[in-house]
């Protein structure tokens, strides 16, 4: 199953992994909210999904992963250095579940000109 990420004029396609993570945030699409930046990082709060950690969650992303991030209840994008990264790796700030790949990790690097409070929808894709 695929899903668009919806931020200005750019539309990043993505696939969603297998895991409970991504069953339950496509169980609210779609999903309009204002996002946060965190030095290369984009977030931004969901309902409550009640999801815990995957076996596979981490904190050091590859580009092109969509992250759920627990602690904060939001839906996290990096795309490169954030203030918790060692040189320019992708470091979330804790564990988080990863539930959606880009089919184009490049896409994501056009939001490093996003600011604090732009519109982001995620819907299915038709």
């Amino acid at each position: 199953m695929k899903i668009e990420i919806k931020i200005l004029d750019i539309n990043i396609i993505c696939i969603l992994r297998d895991n409970l993570t991504a069953d339950k945030i496509v169980s609210i699409l779609p999903l309009k909210s204002n996002i946060n930046v965190w030095g290369e990082e984009i977030y931004f709060p969901i309902e409550n999904i009640n999801a815990g950690l995957e076996s596979d969650a981490k904190d050091v992303m590859e580009l092109g992963e969509i992250a759920f991030w627990i602690q904060g209840n939001s839906i996290a994008i990096g795309f490169g250095a954030t203030p918790v990264s060692v040189g320019n790796e992708i470091r979330l700030i804790n564990d988080a579940n990863v539930w959606a790949d880009a089919e184009d990790p490049e896409q994501l690097l056009k939001l490093k000109n996003i600011s604090q409070n732009t519109r982001i929808e995620i819907s299915f894709l038709n």
